[in-house]
């Protein structure tokens, strides 16, 4: 068999599988799985670009894979993260790449008891308080998480900072997407604000 019958046979059987690999990526409903089956689709397709010399999808697929590679990456290790948090000191350090950074003065209300809720902030300096339950959040604190999980999507208690800091703020349409991405990292999530409620319960409790 001539060179030009091999290249015709590999570019014809990397299409074949690529396709099949293609088929696969649109039955996938999570991220996870659907960034390895592009991995995979873009070795593929790049291993049977060269003996075709088809430069076009191999420069292509060159660009894709290390593309796919980081975001399967970053999304594996934003589950453990969040897995590693539960477990552990219930840090929100990993929300850090998702948020947008905002300041606050004193006397400043982040948002009122009753107003719809979009959002959910990290304290990062200074200090704020919840004023109906009178608990103080310091840095390192989540507030705001829980009128996500509200049916009215609310708040359901007014947040006002104490002395000047600086917060980072993440959309619950932000969260939504992380979660449609892969949904170990909803369980956890909602662990970690289990977590979180059961520890503002036990510090109201000390108090009264």
């Amino acid at each position: 068999m001539d060179t030009s019958h091999l290249v015709e046979h590999a570019g014809a059987a990397g299409s074949f599988f690529a396709s099949i690999f293609v088929v696969a990526t649109l039955s996938m409903r999570t991220m996870i799985p659907l960034r390895v089956f592009a991995i995979l689709t873009n070795i593929i397709l790049i291993a049977t670009a060269v003996p075709t010399h088809n430069y076009a999808t191999l420069i292509l697929h060159s660009v894709l894979l290390p593309v796919n590679t980081y975001r399967l990456h970053q999304m594996l290790q934003l589950v453990r993260n969040v897995k590693k948090s539960v477990s552990s000191d219930l840090s929100m350090d990993w929300l850090r790449p998702f948020t947008t950074e905002r300041k606050f003065a004193a006397g400043e209300v982040l948002f009122y008891k009753g107003e719809k809720a979009d959002s959910m902030f990290y304290i990062v300096s200074g200090r704020f308080r919840l004023v109906e339950s009178g608990i103080e959040l310091s840095v390192g604190a989540i507030v705001g998480e829980f009128g996500m999980l509200s049916p009215s999507n609310t708040r359901t208690q007014t947040l006002e900072c104490v002395d000047k800091g600086t917060v980072l703020s993440v959309t619950y349409d932000q969260v939504e997407q992380l979660y449609v991405q892969n949904p170990a990292f909803g369980f956890y999530l909602l662990r970690l604000f289990s977590a979180r409620l059961f520890q503002n319960i036990s510090t109201l409790e000390q108090r009264l």
